[in-house]
């Protein structure tokens, strides 16, 4: 006869929380490199009044006028507006930093 599989350990305690991930490393090219490096990926686009537009950048122009797709707008961490496709006029040092959800981190 078969001895009965031993039940799966419990899972951990929902106060076991793991540590936050540390965050990104900024980037030792180009701010061209990196901003070719990250159109059609998912960025964050921090304005100076803090607000973030989060989206799919699409392209950018050297007046670093910014289009995004599929783009929510966040204020205080919170989604407060989503539109298809948004853009960000940019000759008028409007934002402060463009963070890429999969590359390393660029401040303007």
């Amino acid at each position: 006869m078969d001895s009965p599989t031993p039940p799966p350990p419990p899972p951990p305690p929902a106060n076991d929380q793991s540590p936050p991930p540390p965050p990104p490393a900024t980037t030792s090219g180009s701010p061209t490199d990196f901003l070719k490096g990250v159109v059609g990926k998912r960025v964050i686009v921090r304005l100076i009044s803090g607000v973030d537009y989060r989206g799919v950048l699409s392209c950018l122009d050297g007046y670093m006028n910014i289009a995004l797709e599929q783009t929510e707008e966040h204020v205080n961490r919170a989604v407060t507006n989503r539109y298809g496709d948004a853009f960000i006029r940019g000759n008028n040092g409007a934002f402060d930093s463009i963070i890429s959800t999969q590359a390393p981190f660029f401040k303007i």
